[in-house]
């Protein structure tokens, strides 16, 4: 995608700010099924060797992750919807029994699979998947089954605040995901000078010796904050045009090689 397409198709601000309040879970007892599929859950992962949020240990998102087998393995794949667990009690029965079928779909391309969680020592694969969800119990059973609680995510990874991790529960997945395949030498997240993180990605391929970053999001505290809002209402009127004239350096978003947090993303790099 070229820059007129981007910022033609890509506005980077919200018109209508607000605030997320992430808690903790409510204190809960932990029902059999989640225990089951938790303890099945841990052993799958152990059987891997390219986990992409290895190393553990590990705690369990409710992310909605199928673990199916094939001839090399067992091997993790994400439904399009996740239910997490404080969101059950909203949820509707014939829209998670829709999550249902789509993990029938999933785990009939693959015969092995629960052969195998029997085999580990789950039973209950069988029946979840052939059992339609009609009532609120069902959900919960669902919600805490290996077909939906079944994403084995380091802490900082699934719970965590910067700048010690980014975790999913605290920040935009696209964006937490880009920590888990960037280039070890490069700082996604960098701080400015007050502290604040600001998520930064390269403007060019590596090698190519182009010293700029593209910032991505700013905490609202940040200062870099507002180039993200200035960027947007430029592409409310006329941004492809201007890109078309003046090139990438008109966007606010981009910041040179000598800039403080172009510089820190780059500071481990030759």
């Amino acid at each position: 995608m070229n820059d007129r397409e981007r910022a033609a198709t890509h506005p980077r601000h919200e018109d209508f700010p607000w605030t997320i309040s992430v808690a903790d879970h409510p204190p809960r007892k932990e029902s059999t099924q989640y225990r089951a599929s938790r303890n099945l859950m841990r052993k799958l992962v152990d059987t891997t060797g390219d986990w992409a949020f290895a190393p553990g240990p590990y705690q369990d998102h409710h992310g909605g992750g199928v673990w199916v087998k094939d001839e090399d393995g067992w091997f993790c794949v994400f439904l399009p919807l996740g239910v997490e667990w404080s969101a059950q009690f909203c949820a509707d029965p014939k829209k998670v029994d829709r999550i249902r079928r789509y993990a029938v779909r999933l785990v009939r391309a693959f015969p092995d699979t629960l052969p195998g969680y029997a085999a580990l020592g789950y039973d209950d694969g069988e029946r979840l998947l052939t059992t339609a969800i009609e009532t609120a119990e069902q959900v919960a059973e669902w919600t805490d089954s290996i077909f939906n609680a079944s994403v084995p995510l380091p802490a900082g990874a699934h719970s965590g605040v910067l700048p010690t991790a980014a975790g999913y529960h605290h920040y935009p997945k696209p964006i937490v995901d880009i920590d888990h395949f960037r280039f070890d030498d490069f700082e996604l997240f960098v701080s400015d000078e007050q502290g604040l993180p600001v998520a930064v990605v390269p403007l060019s391929p590596r090698g190519s010796g182009d010293g700029r970053v593209r910032v991505l999001a700013a905490h609202a505290g940040s200062p870099y904050a507002a180039r993200l809002v200035g960027a947007g209402a430029e592409a409310h009127v006329g941004a492809a045009e201007l890109v078309e004239a003046r090139g990438a350096e008109w966007d606010s978003t981009i910041l040179p090689p000598d800039d403080r947090l172009a510089r820190e993303a780059f500071r481990r790099q030759q």
